[in-house]
Formats: structure tokens, sequence, C-alpha cells
């Protein structure tokens, strides 16, 4: 049984203010794995006063000083990224490939990305009129981050924060906090300053709006639903701080009948089961043109029979199971509604795959004769289910796309390069995946509408920490 309930302030680990024990599940097996603390008002307090008085200094270091860390931070973390994966396997229940790949891997991709963008940032200029314009580190920031892919979040925040002379207090997930602390464990190793980077563990009714309400943290980063996006931002305006949010999607992809579809097919429906279909941008919403349709459903079905579930601890590809007992209910509860409101259920459904009697599995589920109001349609799932929905032309597919409350990713699927960027240009999302593609390290993550506001990584993931000064100069 590991046993975590210290928190990192200012370089030490301290024990809670008021001991409040929480039990970390391991979702393959639905046995507890570990214990952490979660913290209070009183722990948030000690942290945000820890940062503060660290920004008075570390907002003066150079660039130069601030990239060699960086450094030392990618090398610490290389060294101990095997151990990263271990955590996030254990307590999300990735499976061994994803957790080794894609789950740590960010962690070295987004660090990598962060440095070169640094080295190129500039952070005076001059106006054409002669003025010029400083750009300064906001002061103390706020991070809260979620389970589903622990360390890109974690990375995404704290990351720029330090990049820019900002010092943070973090509050990873409750559901998956032991990568969080790793994490700390990698920045200390690192050599950075203490009061600079701060962990407390806790829920968001307590640890989260603490931190949003705080009048000493200048800005808020939050990764999580759009349901507790709202909460902190309505928390933060209190004290009118800044707010970043990367929240929700019902990612639409359009497939039009050419030449190969019908793999492009499975290969969309397989890519949705990834991470257990626990991802934000996860294109859930397959639109397919009326001609292929039914083709198409057989094969989303079979590409979702054919999909392996099994224990995280296995090598080969397979999904594992969802991160909790109340995630595995909702999900389930939303096949059921699926079921109810007359989709045809093709594949999957609920309940637990066939031999397993234990743990979050959920079936791999597909879902056609769906239309753009059902509630599959609508609501994020965050399972590994889709919804397929038919088009007869390119002006409704588009219409679909768009007829969401979200704007996080959408995909174009076609031959035709011309057509391909027309619909890019109109679909209502921050990211459009044309062909099998994905956005790099550095490219901005975030969406529209009610998928949140800033964007992470690269360059604009720099600016989104950042004050602007101008100072106007004697002619």
């Amino acid at each position: 049984m590991i046993e975590k309930r210290e928190f990192y302030i200012d370089g030490k680990w301290v024990a809670p203010t008021v001991p409040n024990d929480f039990n970390v599940i391991n979702p393959a097996t639905e046995k507890q794995v570990a214990t952490i603390s979660l913290g209070s008002k009183a722990d948030v307090d000690k942290a945000v006063a820890a940062a503060k008085k660290a920004f008075d200094t570390f907002s003066q270091t150079s660039k130069e000083e601030r990239l060699a860390l960086l450094k030392q931070i990618l090398e610490v973390y290389k060294k101990r990224q095997g151990e990263v994966a271990e955590a996030i396997k254990l307590e999300l229940g990735a499976p061994h490939k994803l957790a080794h790949g894609p789950q740590a891997g960010v962690g070295v991709g987004h660090l990598e990305g962060f440095i070169d963008a640094l080295e190129r940032f500039e952070f005076e200029t001059k106006e054409p009129n002669g003025d010029l314009i400083f750009k300064e580190p906001i002061g103390v920031c706020g991070l809260i981050t979620p389970w589903n892919w622990p360390i890109n979040q974690i990375a995404l925040k704290v990351l720029p924060a330090i990049a820019t002379g900002c010092t943070v207090v973090l509050k990873p997930s409750e559901i998956t906090p032991l990568n969080a602390i790793l994490y700390a464990e990698i920045l200390d190793e690192a050599g950075v300053p203490a009061g600079v980077f701060n962990l407390v563990n806790g829920d968001g009714l307590n640890v989260g709006a603490a931190l949003s309400q705080h009048p000493d943290v200048a800005m808020m980063s939050f990764t999580g639903s759009t349901r507790a996006g709202i909460a902190v931002s309505k928390d933060a305006a209190e004290n009118v701080k800044k707010v970043t949010l990367e929240l929700g999607g019902k990612s639409p992809n359009i497939i039009f009948d050419e030449e190969g579809a019908l793999d492009v097919v499975k290969r969309e429906t397989r890519r949705v089961f990834s991470n257990s279909g626990q991802s934000c941008n996860a294109r859930t919403r397959i639109l397919v043109e009326r001609s292929i349709y039914n083709e198409a459903m057989k094969v989303a079905a079979d590409a979702a029979n054919g999909q392996k579930v099994g224990d995280p601890n296995e090598e080969g590809y397979h999904i594992g199971p969802l991160v909790s007992q109340l995630q595995f209910d909702r999900v389930q509860a939303l096949i059921q509604a699926g079921i109810d409101e007359g989709a045809t259920l093709l594949a999957g459904g609920t309940g637990r795959p066939e031999n397993v009697k234990s743990g979050f599995y959920v079936k791999p589920t597909v879902f056609g004769n769906v239309n753009n109001n059902m509630r599959i349609a609508r609501e994020e799932v965050f399972g590994p289910v889709v919804a397929l929905i038919p088009f007869d032309t390119e002006e409704e597919a588009i219409a679909i796309a768009n007829d969401t409350e979200y704007g996080l990713a959408a995909a174009v699927q076609t031959n035709d390069p011309e057509k391909a960027m027309r619909i890019a240009r109109k679909l209502r999302a921050g990211m459009v995946h044309i062909n099998n593609s994905d956005i790099g390290y550095g490219t901005p993550f975030g969406g529209y509408k009610m998928s949140g506001t800033g964007r992470e990584g690269g360059h604009y993931g720099l600016e989104d920490f950042l004050e602007i000064k101008a100072v106007s100069v004697p002619a």
C-alpha cells in the first residue's frame, strides 16, 4: 500500500493542516492501492503564501535562467519517465502500451515544445510608434488538472508558468494523484526554487474553490468538465482574476463516400476507443455520407466487436477500464439513453464485457441511426461509445458538425485537399484534423464555445501566463 499524505509546499513535503484520508483505487481491480490526504483552505493559504513570496524573485529571472531550468527538468523527467508510466497505469488503468507510450511520453514532448517556444519568444518588443511592450509574468497561478491525461495537463500548465516566470499551486485530480506527486519530486530534483511549484491534493469543492477564490491568485488555469469550469469562473470573478479553461467536447468526424472510406470508418471508430474513450477531443460523432452509411454501420460494428478489452498490465493493443465507479455508472446511463431514444445498438451495450467480473470495464459500443438531437450525440459520454450520423451533402455535414454547444475539435476525411480546406474553414472548432493527422507539440490546443477559453502549448501557451505592459518613452 502506497501512503502519500503530504503536500509539497515551499520546497518541502509537509503534513496537511487537518488529516483527511482518501483512498486511491485501481480501476482494473476496484481495490485500494494508495492513501493520500485531501487538503483544506488552510493548506491552500500556505501554498499560495509560499508562491507569492517566491514570485518576487522568480519573476525577475532571465529567460536564459528559465531555459536552463526547463532543460534540467527534461533531463530528470526522462530518467523517471518509467515511474510516471507505472503510476498512470496503476491509478488510471491505462494499458501498458498506452501508459509507457503517449500517456507518459507527452511529458517529454510538451517540455521540448515549450523549450523551443521559449527560445524564440520575445518578452520586449517595440511598436511602430516607438512605444515599448513588455510581456511580464502574471503572478501566482492556480492550476487544476483532470484524471484522464494527467501528465499531459500538468505539463501544459506547470511548464509554461515556470517558463514565463510565474509561480504555481497545483491541485491535480484526487482520483489520479500519484503521477502529480512524482512530478513534484521531479521538479524538486531538477532544482526548481522553493515556492515556485506547490502541490496540494484535494477535491474541487474545497481545495479547488479555495484556489479560485483566493485574492492572491492572479490566474486560474482549469481543465475538466464544462460544469466545473463554469464554477471556477464564477469563483474567480469575485477577484477579477484571469481564467483559462480547457473543457468538454463532442467532436464531429466527417467521412465522405470516396475511395478507401470504409477503411477510414474502421480506423476512426477504433481511434475513439483509445484511452477507453476518455479524451475530451475524441471524435465521437462520426458523420458518414448516406451512400455508404449502411456499409459503414457494419464496418464500425465489426471494429467495436474486434476491439480487445483487458488487463492494463498486459502487453498488446487493448483498452483498459474507465477510471472510477462514478464514470462507469455515467457511461452506462448514456448507453441506456441511446437505446431508449431509438438509436440502433450495433455493438456493445450496457454492462461489462463478457468474462469480466470486476473492474470498471465497458463494452466498446457503436450506435447507428443516430440523429443530432439524441443525448448520445449532444452529451460528452467520455467512454468508448461512437455515434454514427448520416448526411447527404457537404453543407448538411457542416451544419450537423457545428450543431453542438462544444467546439474543441473536428475532423474531415477526404481525398480532395481543396474540399478539406474549404470545410476546415467552416467548422467551428479550435482544432481541425484532416485525414489521419494530429496536432504536434507546440501547436495551440483549445476550443470554441463551451469547450473553453485560451490555448495550451507552445507560443500560445506562454502568452496565456503573461500580462502586457505598454511603456511610452519621450520622443
